[in-house]
């Protein structure tokens, strides 16, 4: 009896241990630590992808609640500002500067759509999207748009999207109930300066009168006169204008910020 039980508790634990080893052999896989999305990158994934193909700022971009809140928070707070601006000023003598890509339009489908290319940016496909007119309207930018219009101030959209593309852009900007009463494409420079100042003197385009431009508004910092990157590293007193007569847009997407020093 003693020997039968000694064999019966050995048959157990045979069983047992066999039980463990298998069970630790199916979760072995999975024991390691899920990786997390690739950060930064403007990679996204395509429709119904999981959560993990979406790099964060795109995903913040396209479904947060901040993003939202924020564009509606700058735009109405320069609608609210120029009303003080335009004192002294006769209809049609002035306007606004504005810019294109994430400011008034939102370009973040394009940047999810790039996960399924297994790629960046580049060059042909961005030029597919741009010529596919899709881009909707950012929040707050219509409202702004209309108000500069209702209150007698011209919108002069300065995009660094390229000469070729700017009727394309024009009429994606119509659709998206931007009205624009004149769009100034890149050319041959990127450097935005010498189209602000062409829309203050007045050379901009033929029958386009000089301006005075009351607000600037933009995702980058090189969307405002004579700034860059380097402005990061000065006092609060360089940043003054902002929130008076240039407002900026967050876009963690992409930006002349890429290049900066990561510390």
């Amino acid at each position: 009896m003693k020997r039968l039980m000694t064999n019966s508790a050995r048959a157990l634990v045979a069983v047992a241990t066999a039980a463990v080893s298998t069970a630790c052999a199916t979760r072995a896989p999975n024991t390691a630590a899920t990786p997390l999305p690739e950060m930064g990158t403007g990679v996204v994934g395509p429709a119904g992808a999981s959560a993990l193909t979406m790099s964060r700022d795109v995903h913040w971009a396209r479904n947060s609640a901040e993003h939202r809140a924020v564009y509606l928070e700058v735009y109405r707070a320069a609608g609210e500002r120029l009303a003080t601006l335009i004192s002294g000023h006769s209809r049609g003598s002035w306007g606004v500067i504005v810019d294109a890509d994430e400011t008034t339009l939102d370009n973040s489908e394009y940047q999810r759509s790039r996960i399924s290319s297994g790629g960046t940016f580049d060059a042909a496909s961005w030029s597919a999207w741009v010529n596919q007119g899709r881009a909707t309207a950012l929040p707050g930018a219509p409202e702004f748009v209309a108000l500069v219009h209702q209150l007698g101030g011209k919108v002069i959209i300065v995009t660094n999207r390229d000469e070729a593309q700017c009727p394309v852009t024009r009429a994606n900007l119509s659709a998206a109930a931007i009205t624009a009463d004149l769009v100034l494409c890149k050319g041959l420079a990127s450097d935005k300066n010498p189209r602000f100042e062409s829309v203050q003197r007045g050379t901009a385009a033929s029958g386009f009168p000089a301006l005075v431009v009351l607000e600037w508004i933009g995702d980058n910092i090189e969307d405002f006169p004579l700034a860059t990157q380097n402005i990061r590293s000065g006092s609060d007193e360089a940043f003054a204008k902002f929130g008076d007569t240039y407002f900026v847009l967050p876009n963690a997407m992409y930006g002349s910020w890429e290049k900066n020093p990561r510390r």
